[in-house]
């Protein structure tokens, strides 16, 4: 089943706010973005990664929430608080904790054999150090970590990844932050 997308007008005063929801199933995000007079406004988004490797992971209940995301926003811009719901622009997970994983970039190595990808953790928009970081193959959602590190005081966190023949047919990894018992899983993209 194809998760459906939700388009709605909201007229306040003499402002019409149009929203439009959609599932990212490549990047594994559900996201909404909000425009005045065509210009994007800003934009909630929540990772669904964590769900897809749940036993009772379904389309139909990726579509329920994204659904729930779409009113949420509507009923904040209704009541004048857009600006609290499209917040920071941090992804965390479907019900997130406050957790969240900030991509800042990707260095490839000059031989091709790895990439090394750099974050930082965040938690409710701070940095914060101790944070385990885990990369594993996104295909496999059971495979081993190829790579692990924790977080540093400005919350950074460097992890080399070797290019083994499965990363590089997916050209994407699933990395997963955990902190005193919350979590932010994200799935991420990247070319050889």
């Amino acid at each position: 089943m194809t998760i459906f997308g939700f388009n709605t007008d909201v007229r306040v005063g003499d402002l019409v706010y149009h929203v439009e929801s959609q599932a990212r199933q490549s990047d594994l995000l559900l996201q909404t973005a909000v425009f005045v007079k065509g210009q994007c406004v800003g934009t909630h988004a929540v990772s669904y990664a964590e769900k897809t490797m749940q036993p009772d992971f379904s389309t139909q209940a990726m579509h329920e929430v994204l659904k729930m995301q779409h009113k949420s926003v509507i009923d904040a811009i209704q009541q004048g608080n857009v600006k609290e719901i499209l917040g920071s622009g941090e992804i965390q997970d479907v019900g997130g904790s406050g957790l969240a994983l900030k991509w800042i970039k990707t260095v490839p190595a000059s031989d091709g054999s790895s990439i090394t990808l750099i974050f930082q953790i965040l938690d409710s928009a701070k940095p914060v150090s101790g944070a385990e970081v885990a990369i594993s193959p996104y295909s496999s959602s059971d495979a081993p970590a190829v790579a692990r590190a924790v977080s540093d005081d400005s919350g950074a966190v460097v992890l080399p990844v070797p290019l083994n023949e499965e990363i590089q047919r997916e050209s994407a990894v699933l990395v997963r932050a955990n902190l005193g018992g919350k979590s932010a899983t994200r799935k991420f993209r990247f070319k050889i």
